[in-house]
């Protein structure tokens, strides 16, 4: 594996305001020093999480996507991040995965946060996404689902002789009031699926007084914090070493402990 660079932007949004964030995330991107491989924004990064989803939602292939293609076009980087889509008379909050070459995949957030009634306005998804990236498998996922261990299980393919994944991303909106919970959870991740993790979080008040303080981070696979960005609207970018990766599951092989996935639910 070679190493891999990855850009984090935490960002004050405003509030259901497409033009605004993508003019905003546009020259956050250009404040990148250097290359990068991987460009991550956060969660619903064209208007904040909100519940408004008809309103606010775009189908595939139009100015949000577009606009992410020219980014990722422009960087050479893969850019990542999600927002809202309607497809088939349904609204998503679909997580786009952009190559600069124009292909794409996608991740519709599987865990909808019932307490803002996320689950009334739009439609989980089904199926975990990884995608490959300069020698890394990458598994990105958005916001509530950190706090359900069995979706990101790491398991290790033994016919293949790898992991599933690499680096675990969740793009956010957090709220400050439960900041604690993002930093312990990133950690156990990491910690327990021996991965990198990065969490992008953003800053700000949203439109309904709820206040964020990032918090955005680098995991390393042993669950320590590399970076931690706080407060501060930032474009950070890192270096996550494949060698050290490499090293740290060789000696402290714990995978091949784990167990498999039961069904403890017994039929009728």
């Amino acid at each position: 594996m070679q190493d891999l660079r990855v850009t984090l932007i935490q960002a004050d949004l405003y509030w259901q305001n497409p033009t605004a964030n993508r003019a905003m995330l546009e020259e956050k991107i250009w404040e990148i020093e250097g290359q990068t491989d991987l460009i991550i924004l956060p969660e619903m990064f064209t208007t904040g999480f909100t519940m408004e989803a008809a309103k606010h939602a775009e189908v595939m292939n139009i100015t949000t996507m577009k606009w992410m293609k020219q980014q990722a076009a422009q960087t050479g980087a893969v850019v990542t991040g999600s927002y809202i889509v309607k497809e088939n008379g349904q609204f998503f909050n679909r997580l786009l995965w952009i190559e600069p070459d124009g292909s794409f995949e996608t991740y519709d957030k599987r865990h909808l946060f019932r307490m803002a009634n996320e689950d009334e306005s739009y439609t989980m998804g089904e199926e975990r996404l990884i995608c490959e990236w300069k020698g890394w498998r990458i598994c990105p996922m958005i916001c509530y689902d950190l706090r359900f261990p069995v979706w990101s299980r790491n398991q290790y393919l033994t016919s293949e002789k790898r992991m599933d994944y690499d680096l675990l991303l969740y793009v956010a909106n957090w709220p400050a009031a439960r900041v604690s919970a993002w930093d312990t959870l990133l950690q156990a991740r990491a910690a327990e699926n021996l991965s990198y993790v990065i969490g992008v979080n953003r800053m700000g008040q949203d439109g309904k007084g709820i206040d964020y303080n990032g918090h955005s981070v680098v995991v390393d696979p042993k669950g320590l914090q590399e970076k931690q960005l706080v407060d501060d609207a930032v474009v950070y970018t890192q270096t996550l070493s494949g060698d050290v990766l490499m090293a740290y599951r060789e000696k402290f092989p714990a995978y091949l402990d784990a167990d498999s996935y039961i069904d403890t639910q017994s039929s009728d």
